[in-house]
Protein backbone atom coordinates (compact mmCIF):
# COMPACT_ATOMS: atom_id res chain seq x y z
CA UNK A 1 0.00 0.00 0.00
CA UNK A 2 1.23 3.47 -0.78
CA UNK A 3 1.19 6.31 1.70
CA UNK A 4 -1.73 8.01 -0.10
CA UNK A 5 -3.77 4.80 -0.08
CA UNK A 6 -3.06 4.28 3.61
CA UNK A 7 -4.15 7.79 4.58
CA UNK A 8 -7.30 7.53 2.40
CA UNK A 9 -8.20 4.24 4.09
CA UNK A 10 -7.59 5.77 7.53
CA UNK A 11 -9.72 8.80 6.61
CA UNK A 12 -12.53 6.48 5.43
CA UNK A 13 -12.34 4.53 8.69
CA UNK A 14 -12.44 7.79 10.69
CA UNK A 15 -15.51 8.93 8.74
CA UNK A 16 -17.25 5.60 9.32
CA UNK A 17 -16.46 5.76 13.03
CA UNK A 18 -17.77 9.34 13.23
CA UNK A 19 -21.00 8.41 11.42
CA UNK A 20 -21.50 5.37 13.64
CA UNK A 21 -21.04 7.65 16.67
CA UNK A 22 -23.69 10.01 15.25
CA UNK A 23 -26.03 7.03 14.90
CA UNK A 24 -25.42 5.96 18.50
CA UNK A 25 -26.09 9.46 19.84
CA UNK A 26 -29.24 9.74 17.71
CA UNK A 27 -30.45 6.31 18.87
CA UNK A 28 -30.03 7.27 22.53
CA UNK A 29 -31.89 10.54 21.96
CA UNK A 30 -34.73 8.83 20.07
CA UNK A 31 -35.05 6.07 22.66
CA UNK A 32 -35.60 8.79 25.26
CA UNK A 33 -38.29 10.38 23.09
CA UNK A 34 -40.03 7.03 22.58
CA UNK A 35 -40.03 6.49 26.36
CA UNK A 36 -41.51 9.95 26.98
CA UNK A 37 -44.20 9.37 24.34
CA UNK A 38 -44.81 5.84 25.69
CA UNK A 39 -44.38 4.35 22.22
CA UNK A 40 -42.79 1.03 21.36
CA UNK A 41 -40.21 1.03 18.61
CA UNK A 42 -36.93 -0.56 17.67
CA UNK A 43 -34.08 1.57 16.41
CA UNK A 44 -31.98 0.48 13.46
CA UNK A 45 -28.74 2.29 12.59
CA UNK A 46 -26.77 2.24 9.37
CA UNK A 47 -24.45 4.39 7.27
CA UNK A 48 -25.76 5.23 3.79
CA UNK A 49 -24.23 7.56 1.21
CA UNK A 50 -21.79 9.17 3.67
CA UNK A 51 -24.43 9.94 6.29
CA UNK A 52 -25.78 8.23 9.35
CA UNK A 53 -29.22 6.69 8.82
CA UNK A 54 -31.47 5.88 11.76
CA UNK A 55 -34.84 4.16 11.47
CA UNK A 56 -37.56 3.60 14.03
CA UNK A 57 -39.62 0.50 13.32
CA UNK A 58 -42.35 -1.23 15.27
CA UNK A 59 -43.21 -4.91 15.53
CA UNK A 60 -46.81 -3.87 16.18
CA UNK A 61 -46.95 -2.25 12.73
CA UNK A 62 -46.45 1.24 11.36
CA UNK A 63 -49.77 2.49 12.73
CA UNK A 64 -48.31 2.83 16.26
CA UNK A 65 -45.59 5.17 15.01
CA UNK A 66 -47.79 7.20 12.65
CA UNK A 67 -48.00 10.01 15.24
CA UNK A 68 -44.24 10.46 14.85
CA UNK A 69 -44.56 10.79 11.08
CA UNK A 70 -47.43 13.29 11.05
CA UNK A 71 -49.25 14.68 8.06
CA UNK A 72 -47.00 14.64 4.99
CA UNK A 73 -44.01 13.76 7.19
CA UNK A 74 -44.05 17.11 9.03
CA UNK A 75 -43.44 15.58 12.47
CA UNK A 76 -40.75 13.31 11.01
CA UNK A 77 -38.93 16.35 9.56
CA UNK A 78 -39.11 18.12 12.93
CA UNK A 79 -37.85 15.05 14.80
CA UNK A 80 -35.00 14.72 12.32
CA UNK A 81 -33.94 18.32 12.99
CA UNK A 82 -34.17 17.82 16.76
CA UNK A 83 -32.11 14.65 16.47
CA UNK A 84 -29.51 16.45 14.37
CA UNK A 85 -29.34 19.16 17.04
CA UNK A 86 -28.85 16.51 19.74
CA UNK A 87 -25.97 15.03 17.74
CA UNK A 88 -24.49 18.50 17.18
CA UNK A 89 -24.70 19.24 20.92
CA UNK A 90 -22.71 16.07 21.69
CA UNK A 91 -20.14 16.18 18.88
CA UNK A 92 -19.86 19.87 18.02
CA UNK A 93 -20.18 18.92 14.34
CA UNK A 94 -23.10 19.54 12.00
CA UNK A 95 -24.94 16.31 11.27
CA UNK A 96 -26.55 15.23 7.98
CA UNK A 97 -28.27 12.30 9.68
CA UNK A 98 -31.38 10.89 7.99
CA UNK A 99 -34.28 9.66 10.09
CA UNK A 100 -36.97 7.29 8.89
CA UNK A 101 -40.00 6.25 10.89
CA UNK A 102 -42.15 3.22 10.06
CA UNK A 103 -40.71 3.13 6.52
CA UNK A 104 -42.32 6.46 5.60
CA UNK A 105 -39.20 8.00 4.09
CA UNK A 106 -38.29 4.81 2.20
CA UNK A 107 -41.77 4.73 0.64
CA UNK A 108 -41.61 8.43 -0.14
CA UNK A 109 -38.20 7.94 -1.80
CA UNK A 110 -39.64 5.29 -4.16
CA UNK A 111 -42.62 7.53 -4.98
CA UNK A 112 -40.39 10.54 -5.69
CA UNK A 113 -37.96 8.53 -7.80
CA UNK A 114 -40.90 7.50 -9.96
CA UNK A 115 -42.07 11.13 -10.16
CA UNK A 116 -38.58 12.28 -11.21
CA UNK A 117 -38.32 9.59 -13.88
CA UNK A 118 -41.78 10.50 -15.25
CA UNK A 119 -40.93 14.24 -15.30
CA UNK A 120 -37.68 13.45 -17.12
CA UNK A 121 -39.57 11.38 -19.72
CA UNK A 122 -42.09 14.23 -20.16
CA UNK A 123 -39.29 16.80 -20.62
CA UNK A 124 -37.56 14.54 -23.18
CA UNK A 125 -40.77 13.90 -25.14
CA UNK A 126 -42.10 17.49 -25.09
CA UNK A 127 -38.80 19.36 -25.26
CA UNK A 128 -40.21 21.72 -22.59
CA UNK A 129 -39.11 22.25 -18.99
CA UNK A 130 -41.28 20.43 -16.44
CA UNK A 131 -42.03 22.30 -13.20
CA UNK A 132 -42.97 20.23 -10.18
CA UNK A 133 -44.84 21.26 -7.04
CA UNK A 134 -42.92 22.70 -4.04
CA UNK A 135 -40.97 20.11 -2.07
CA UNK A 136 -38.79 19.71 0.98
CA UNK A 137 -35.00 19.53 0.51
CA UNK A 138 -35.11 15.73 0.95
CA UNK A 139 -37.81 15.40 -1.71
CA UNK A 140 -35.98 17.65 -4.15
CA UNK A 141 -32.74 15.67 -3.69
CA UNK A 142 -34.48 12.39 -4.54
CA UNK A 143 -36.09 13.93 -7.64
CA UNK A 144 -32.77 15.49 -8.78
CA UNK A 145 -31.11 12.06 -8.44
CA UNK A 146 -33.86 10.36 -10.47
CA UNK A 147 -33.64 13.01 -13.22
CA UNK A 148 -29.86 12.64 -13.36
CA UNK A 149 -30.22 8.86 -13.61
CA UNK A 150 -32.55 9.43 -16.59
CA UNK A 151 -29.80 11.45 -18.30
CA UNK A 152 -31.30 14.93 -17.91
CA UNK A 153 -30.54 18.00 -15.83
CA UNK A 154 -32.70 19.65 -13.18
CA UNK A 155 -32.47 22.65 -10.91
CA UNK A 156 -34.33 24.04 -7.92
CA UNK A 157 -36.09 27.39 -8.13
CA UNK A 158 -38.01 29.56 -5.70
CA UNK A 159 -37.65 30.33 -2.02
CA UNK A 160 -38.40 28.02 0.90
CA UNK A 161 -41.00 26.73 1.58
CA UNK A 162 -42.13 27.17 -2.04
CA UNK A 163 -38.89 25.83 -3.59
CA UNK A 164 -39.51 23.40 -6.46
CA UNK A 165 -37.68 21.32 -9.08
CA UNK A 166 -37.57 22.19 -12.78
CA UNK A 167 -36.59 19.34 -15.10
CA UNK A 168 -34.79 20.64 -18.18
CA UNK A 169 -34.88 18.98 -21.59
CA UNK A 170 -31.55 18.34 -23.37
Amino acid sequence: MTEGTTSAAAEGADTLTRLEQEGEIAADYLEGLLDIADLDGDIDMDVEADRAAVSIISDAGPRDLQKLVGRDGEVLEALQELTRLAVHRETGDRSRLMLDIAGYRAGKRAELSELGAKAAADAKNNGEPVRLKPMTPFERKVVHDAVKAAGLRSESEGEEPQRFVVVLPN
